[in-house]
């Protein structure tokens, strides 16, 4: 008989909680052995490795805004689970800093942390994934962006900021790796119903954010997996590059 295919393995940063978390159980569904990535709730973690289908799956500890841990990181699930052939950068930091009432140190502090998780720990990652994949016959990329990359975040700029260069990044690293066969995809949500986005849906502001929807809701956060499993498992090679938008058409651009 012949020798049964190991199956694929998926890196999912962030992937304790929200999106990251139904990306992991969707994944798992479809037979991939997931690396569970998380920062500092291990709890949450663990809970989502007891809850994932299939077998292999382990989680592993990185704070991605710190270069060293990133390689670190990639070095462990390699040598823990074998060749990664899909990675998922969801991680991300989101605070509010408007530049009218933020003190200079502060708007400093605020820009070096989302810039560094939101985009510098994606690149880092990215590097390490493409490269390891051109030499192993290909991957996928899939970036997890924001619909505030497009339409402004006058509150959060860096934030923004930090999503209009994950676009930028992850089209780069297409044109770049398509030769390699490695294929990268971003997918660009706007408000979901999350365990970070909760206060916000449930405070004075839920009734304006809602307003921005005409499904009448914000976007579930198995919506946005669904799409990001399709880009890591299915979509067409000719769609390496894109920027899928995914917001309910809260924000729409041609």
């Amino acid at each position: 008989m012949p020798k049964k295919k190991p199956a694929l393995c998926a890196l999912v940063t962030g992937a304790s909680r929200g999106i990251g978390r139904q990306i992991a159980l969707h994944l798992a569904a479809r037979g991939v052995r997931v690396a569970v990535h998380y920062r500092t709730n291990r709890a949450a973690a663990l809970a989502l490795l007891d809850a994932l289908p299939g077998k292999g799956h382990a989680a592993f500890k990185a704070d991605m805004s710190d270069a060293r841990q990133v390689e670190r990181l990639w070095a462990a699930v390699n040598r823990r689970m074998g060749e990664v052939s899909i990675v998922v950068n969801n991680a991300a930091a989101h605070a509010a800093h408007p530049p009218l009432s933020t003190g200079f140190a502060e708007w400093r502090r605020v820009w070096d942390k989302l810039l560094g998780t939101n985009l510098v720990g994606p690149a880092n990652l990215c590097y390490l994934a493409a490269r390891s994949m051109a030499a192993s016959g290909g991957g996928r990329i899939v970036n997890i962006s924001s619909r505030g990359a497009f339409r402004g975040e006058p509150d959060s700029p860096a934030y923004g900021a930090s999503k209009a260069g994950l676009n930028s990044l992850s089209q780069s690293l297409a044109k770049a790796m398509a030769p390699k066969g490695v294929l990268v995809y971003c997918i660009a949500p706007g408000w979901v119903e999350t365990e970070m986005s909760a206060p916000h849906l449930a405070g004075p502001a839920g009734s304006e954010i809602r307003s921005q929807h005409p499904l009448g809701r914000v976007t579930h956060a198995g919506e946005v997996a669904l799409a990001a499993v399709f880009c890591a498992l299915d979509a067409p090679a000719a769609m390496t590059g894109c920027v899928i938008d995914v917001n309910g058409a809260s924000y729409l651009r041609t």
